[in-house]
């Protein structure tokens, strides 16, 4: 169950911190900091480094990527920034554009 959505209407600017997991669906920009999970779904913009315990984009991220777990890259999703996780998936129809660090 989401904790928190950043609705389709919304822009928000600035550092974002939670505990609970954070669903976006609008813009965001700035930094992002959950200690749950962060989903970016399909349309979504994120111009931020965000770091989460997992991170699941199929919206559009640009910015660096750093979680405790996993972070998975969906078809129609486009990442453009560095990956810091122990496990990464990049669906087929992704698009990545960094550089990964899996030494968590």
């Amino acid at each position: 169950m989401a904790g928190t959505i950043i609705g389709s209407g919304m822009t928000i600017e600035g550092e974002i911190t939670s505990d609970e997991e954070v669903v976006v669906v609008g813009t965001v920009r700035g930094k992002l900091h959950v200690d749950a999970g962060v989903t970016i779904e399909t349309g979504a913009v994120v111009e931020a480094d965000v770091a989460a315990a997992s991170l699941s984009i199929g919206g559009t991220m640009t910015g660096n990527a750093s979680a405790s777990d996993r972070v998975d890259l969906l078809s129609g999703g486009r990442l453009v920034g560095d990956v810091k996780a122990a496990r990464l998936t990049i669906a087929d129809g992704a698009s990545f554009k960094g550089n990964v660090d899996m030494d968590v």
